[in-house]
Order: C-alpha cells, then sequence, then structure tokens
C-alpha cells in the first residue's frame, strides 16, 4: 500500500486545525489566569484605611506598587491569551464561512439508476437500455447544456465500469469491501495549509514550519511549562530556595536568624541580576555599620553573619533588608529602590519559611516569622528590643517615640508603647505628649485617626467543646472557639456596648439547619486592608493566625489556623467622613482537631497573631479537660437512673405498668431514695461494716494475745 500526501488546495480543513492547536496552549493558560490567589478575592471587597498621610520616598513606593501589580497581573500572560482567543474567534469565522465540498462516493447502484436488491436479469436489461440511450455513438451533445464529447465518454466509462463491477464476482468483491472495484487503494494524508502559501508554491518552506512547530516548539512549550512546574514549590517558591532554607533552619530561631535564612533564596537572586548584585553594595555596608543597632535591630550576630557572606547578590540582599526594616536613608536612588523592590518577594518568602518551620512544630521559630512578617508590612526594625510599635502610626518617628516614652510610665518599666496603650492615654496627655515631643497638633489628628480604624481583635471568651456532647473524651473530634470582637485603639469605652452572653454561647444547630447552612454559601466579612504606607504591596489582607502551644516542650499542639474574613462584619464604613467605624459584634473563630487519646488535663498556650501589626498579638492560658470514658458512661447512667422511677399503682401510669406486669410502687414501703442519698447511705453501710470488721478482727487479736500470754505462763 502506497502513501500519497496532498495540500488542502481549497482551504477548508485549515481553520480546523489552526483552532485546535491555538486552543491547546490558549486553554490552560486562561486557566492559570483565572485562578488567582485568594488574596484577591479579600483584596477586592476590603477596602483601605483612609488616611492622607504620605511618607518619604512615596513616589519610589508607588512605582514599585506599579511593578507589582503589573506582575501579578502578569501582562505577558494576559497579552498571549487575548491574542489565543483573538486567533480562535477567526478561526470560527472562517469555519463558518467557508464553502467546504464533501467527496462524492463512487455507488455503481446510483449510476446505473437501479436499487441495489436488482438481480442479475434486471442489470443486463437496465445495462442494454443505457447503451441504447448514453452511448457515445448513439448520442450528440446538447450545446443548451454546454456539454462536450469528453463528458459523454466519461459518462459512458463509469456506466461500464458500473455495470462490470454488478456483474464480475471480483469486481464487486472488491466494491463490497474497499468501495473501489478497482481494489484497496493508496492512503492520502491531507495537509491543512492556507490556499496562499499552497498557490505560491512554497511547499517545502511550509512543511518545514511545521515540523518545527510540531516536532520542536510545542515539545519545547509543554516541556518548559511542565519543568516550571515542578521547579517550584506548594508555596510558590523555587525548590531550591527550599532547599537553602532548610540548611539555615533552627530549633530557636529570632527574627534576625529568620532574616538571614530568607536572605539565601534565589528569587532574590532574579532581581539583583547582573551589575546590581554589587552595585552600591560597599556604601549600603557603610551605612548599616555608621547606624546604631537600637535603630536597625542588628545584633552582633547579625552583623558577623553579613560580614561572612561571600555572595554578594546574596549579601546586598540581607542588607537591604535590614535597611528595609530600619528606614534607612541610603543616600542614592538606585539603592532605594532596589530596597523597596525586595520587600514584597521578603514577605513572600517569610510566610515559606513559615510553613517550613510548621513542618518542624518548634514554637520559637513560627513566632520569630509572624512577628517579623509584622516588621515587614510596617517597615519597623525586627527584634523584641527595639520594634517600635507606634512607628505604626504617620508622622511618627523614633525620635518623636523616645520623647513620649520617655516621660509615660513605659520607660520605668522599660517596655516600648504600643498603639492601644498611648491611645488609652486621657486626650489632653497625648496632645501634651506630642508637643513636648515636636509632633504636631494636624499630625497628631491624622495618626489618631488611623489608630482608630485599625483592627485590633479582642479575646472575649475561648473554650473547648465537643458538638453535640457535654463531655470531651480521648480522641474525639474537639472545636476551640474564640469569641472576640474588634475594639480599635483609642475607642471610647462609653461607645463600646456590653456583650450579649447569648453570643458568648456556641450553641450546636439543629440537624434540618446545619443542612441548610452546608448548603447555603458563607458569608464572608472583610476587615479594612492592611494600612502599610512602605510596604510596595497595593493591596494586603491582615491575617490572623491561630495556635496551641506546649510551653514545657517549646512545640506547637495544635498547628495554625489562618483566618482572613469573619461570620459577622466586624467594620462599616462611615459616609460622613469615610473612615472605618467598628461594629462592636462578636465574631467566631474555631479551630478543629482531636483530642488526646488519654483522658487528663492538658494545658496550653494559645497564641493569636495578626501577620500585619506589631503590638495585636493574644497569648493566654487555656485547659482541655478530657475525661474518661467509662467514668462519663457511668455518670451518664446515675443520671439516666435518677430519672426513672417506679409509677404509684392508683396512677394511670401504674394501672398501664400492672397490665404489663411490671412492677409498681409499693405505698406501704417507704419513698424511693434519690441517687445521691443512695450513695451516701451505701458508703455509711460499708462503713459501719468495715467497723464491725474491725471491732471483730481487734477481739480475735485479744484472744490470740491471751492465749499465748497462758501458754507462757504454763
Amino acid at each position: 500500500m502506497s502513501s500519497e500526501y496532498n495540500y488542502d488546495a481549497d482551504a477548508q480543513f485549515f481553520p480546523f486545525f489552526v483552532l485546535t492547536i491555538t486552543s491547546i496552549i490558549t486553554l490552560p493558560l486562561t486557566y492559570t489566569l483565572l485562578r488567582t490567589p485568594s488574596d484577591a478575592s479579600t483584596s477586592k471587597t476590603a477596602q483601605h484605611i483612609s488616611t492622607e498621610y504620605k511618607p518619604e520616598h512615596a513616589d519610589l513606593i508607588d512605582t514599585q506598587r506599579a511593578k507589582q501589580k503589573r506582575k501579578e497581573l502578569r501582562f505577558k500572560r494576559m497579552l498571549m491569551a487575548g491574542t489565543g482567543w483573538l486567533l480562535m474567534a477567526y478561526m470560527v469565522y472562517l469555519m463558518v464561512v467557508t464553502a467546504r465540498t464533501a467527496p462524492t462516493i463512487w455507488n455503481p447502484y446510483d449510476i446505473m439508476d437501479i436499487g441495489m436488491t436488482a438481480s442479475e436479469k434486471q442489470i443486463n436489461s437496465k445495462y442494454r437500455l443505457l447503451s441504447r440511450t448514453k452511448h457515445p455513438d448513439k448520442r450528440q451533445p446538447n450545446p443548451a447544456l454546454n456539454e462536450t464529447i469528453e463528458q459523454i465518454n466519461d459518462e459512458w466509462v463509469e456506466i461500464v465500469k458500473a455495470y462490470k463491477s454488478l456483474t464480475d464476482e471480483e469486481i464487486r468483491s472488491n466494491y463490497q469491501q474497499f468501495g473501489n472495484p478497482d481494489g484497496k487503494q493508496s492512503t492520502s494524508f491531507g495537509i491543512a495549509l492556507p490556499k496562499f502559501l499552497v498557490a505560491e508554491g512554497s511547499g517545502k518552506y511550509v512543511l518545514a514550519f511545521y515540523g518545527l512547530l510540531l516536532g520542536i516548539g510545542l515539545p519545547w512549550l509543554v516541556g518548559k511549562w511542565w519543568y516550571g512546574m515542578q521547579s517550584v514549590t506548594r508555596e510558590r517558591i523555587l525548590v531550591t530556595t527550599a532547599g537553602n532554607i532548610f540548611k539555615e533552619y533552627r530549633e530557636r530561631m529570632d527574627e534576625g536568624d529568620v532574616i538571614g535564612a530568607i536572605s539565601s533564596a534565589m528569587e532574590f537572586k532574579e532581581i539583583l541580576q547582573g551589575a546590581k548584585a554589587d552595585s552600591g553594595l560597599g556604601k549600603l555596608e557603610k551605612v548599616l555599620q555608621a547606624s546604631d543597632s537600637t535603630e536597625t535591630g542588628m545584633l552582633s550576630k547579625d552583623k558577623k553573619k553579613l560580614s561572612e557572606l561571600d555572595d554578594p547578590a546574596r549579601r546586598k540582599t540581607l542588607a537591604l533588608i535590614w535597611a528595609y526594616l530600619a528606614r534607612l536613608d541610603l543616600g542614592d536612588k538606585n539603592l532605594e529602590a532596589d530596597k523597596y523592590e525586595l520587600a514584597p518577594t521578603a514577605l513572600q518568602m517569610n510566610e515559606a519559611f513559615a510553613s517550613i518551620s510548621l513542618a518542624y512544630g518548634f514554637t520559637a521559630p513560627v513566632l520569630a516569622s509572624y512577628h517579623l512578617s509584622q516588621s515587614l508590612v510596617q517597615a519597623i526594625p525586627a527584634g523584641q528590643t527595639v520594634r517600635l510599635p507606634l512607628l505604626q502610626l504617620p508622622h511618627f518617628t523614633p525620635k518623636i517615640i523616645h520623647t513620649i516614652e520617655s516621660q509615660t510610665a513605659a520607660a520605668s518599666k522599660k517596655q516600648h508603647l504600643n498603639v492601644q496603650s498611648f491611645m488609652a492615654l486621657p486626650a489632653e496627655q497625648r496632645r501634651s505628649l506630642a508637643q513636648a515631643s515636636g509632633l504636631t497638633s494636624n499630625h497628631l489628628t491624622i495618626a489618631e485617626s488611623v489608630a482608630r480604624q485599625l483592627p485590633l481583635l479582642k479575646v472575649e471568651e475561648a473554650f473547648f467543646k465537643v458538638q453535640g456532647e457535654k463531655f470531651l473524651l480521648p480522641s474525639s473530634l474537639v472545636q476551640f472557639v474564640i469569641k472576640a470582637r474588634f475594639i480599635p485603639p483609642g475607642t471610647l469605652t462609653s461607645s463600646i456596648p456590653a456583650v450579649n452572653e447569648k453570643d458568648l454561647q456556641d450553641i450546636d444547630p439543629a440537624e434540618s439547619d446545619l443542612i441548610a447552612s452546608q448548603k447555603k454559601e458563607v458569608e464572608q466579612n472583610f476587615p479594612p486592608l492592611a494600612y502599610a504606607p512602605y510596604l510596595p504591596q497595593d493591596r494586603r489582607a491582615p491575617r490572623w493566625h491561630v495556635f496551641l502551644a506546649d510551653n514545657r516542650q517549646g512545640k506547637i499542639a495544635v498547628p495554625p489556623f489562618t483566618f482572613q474574613s469573619f461570620d459577622k462584619p466586624a467594620f462599616k464604613v462611615d459616609e460622613s467622613d469615610g473612615t472605618y467605624k467598628p461594629t462592636f459584634e462578636v465574631v467566631t473563630l474555631k479551630m478543629q482537631f482531636q483530642a488526646p487519646p488519654q483522658a487528663g488535663e492538658y494545658k496550653f498556650q494559645m497564641h493569636l497573631v495578626c501577620d500585619s501589626y506589631v503590638g495585636f498579638d493574644t497569648k493566654q492560658e487555656v485547659v482541655m479537660v478530657v475525661e474518661d470514658a467509662a467514668k462519663v458512661a457511668e455518670m451518664v447512667e446515675e443520671v439516666e437512673e435518677d430519672e426513672i422511677s417506679e409509677p404509684e399503682e392508683d396512677s394511670i401510669a401504674g394501672q398501664m405498668a400492672s397490665l404489663r406486669g411490671q412492677p409498681t410502687a409499693d405505698p406501704n414501703k417507704p419513698p424511693r431514695q434519690p441517687r445521691q442519698k443512695r450513695q451516701i447511705k451505701k458508703q455509711e453501710d460499708e462503713e459501719s461494716d468495715y467497723e464491725s470488721n474491725t471491732d471483730e478482727d481487734e477481739d480475735e487479736s485479744e484472744s490470740e494475745t491471751d492465749t499465748d500470754t497462758d501458754s507462757d505462763g504454763e
């Protein structure tokens, strides 16, 4: 069997081919664009905290925000996907308007105009009839029908061919098996090409192009996409980066150690490529060395780590992160741009570090990562001793904060003043402190307005429960429930309503309500976006992490549950000034886990950490009591026995019981004592039995003693 290749000369199948190839690329690409991160819905729903404050280098920050936004939009992918959809639409248009001619199937019965059930006699008769009317010797061309001698001859040849195929056994067999009286034909392959390419005679070049496209281009594109997916982890970081962070991980780490670990990420090298890797590195290190450690938060170990690094790109990365956290003025526009460009990537790498730390389960690295996230969002020096929470407010500087703290109780306690403590001061005292520190009245008003919109989550109640049960049994599915309210700093006590006791309870829904709630879409209420004027990220949604830790072992007992939305609206926009006002509604946070397999009392340290604000953490001790299953069964049995009593004989229940042959209460007998009294009576009887047995033992011992004495006397 031979093969025959031919072109799609009429360009009938070319649109189908192009549509198929384009859809293979465009559809997956469109899916990746539509599959946005979970933060996207949050950022679209929540709004910014309103303020007129513009930080230093606001133009550079806005430039980097626009750059980050273009990255998030993935402009190149969008352009490629849009081009693909336009091409697919054009191919569909061609498929609709192009006239397609279907090839006619050779059928001897149709040619001879005879039925398929005709006998051989009928076939011969029909052939004789056609030979008298269709034979070329007996037929002349009709000018009205534009007939020619060649057409008449061809038509007669087809009639003869059809007659032979119907009367010759071999030819008929070929027709029935292969659809052709001549037997099996050669295979024909059609190549879908545009008509103009075929018309110009450039077939070999077109074939070469198609060979490169299908044999090299498409496999390369698919391979690049596949290996690109394999080169990143679930946290969307490079596998090489994850390996580097694993090497830097230790059981006890502070914020400085975490900064050193995330600086090993390969993503930073993609930003600091070529000359940017070491450009201005010497000047940057001089600025860091000249600054005070209380200003940057760098400890001696952190400075030592920076000096020991050999890779210039990583060294510059580490220095720029410290400079960003300390808000240092580097005196170089390029260095300032690099400093702000690295911040969002550092935040992403820190989140990846938190995920890696959770695999080990130690508390210190996880808390250090969460605290570093707060510092990166707010551009505040990392470290418990140097973190100044008031730097989160606009127009506040370290000098102003130190002046304010020196005149408050925080100076005697050697603690830094947080936002809620500062806003809790009387208004007159805040004004006097601001005036003494050099903060103008207008700037203080702006700072107070921002503080009153910050989402400070206050825990009202925290408890353990098992849905539908009164007790916590070993290995049961436990829910840790937190009831809390958003009360921003500076909220007047008189404006905070009292908590409704019903809101602090977690009543299990009825089965019908539970099924209905599962079918109904859960309402999501988002707090305002994080106020982060120095972070080059346009929309950052705050998150709250809740986990239980065992302080004795320094490990996490229950992994963190992360909350971005809440079951009730925590804030509402005031239409008069556009600011956020709290609703003071009690929101419910739930985390579900399995109880320990043994009964007992378990003490945990609950950590509620907000990853976007400094000083908003909550830490308290919670106790989970797991009851023994056997004791719980006994208690339930006793309660059931107390609830069941024998009916009186003269009552309706007693008469029905007597008819069924069940015992009834005897009126001559004393009334049945409650279960508790029966237990007391039983205990008294046991004690009296014990005393009587003791007396008997004493009598026996005395008699034995006397006997021995008599025997000795004898």
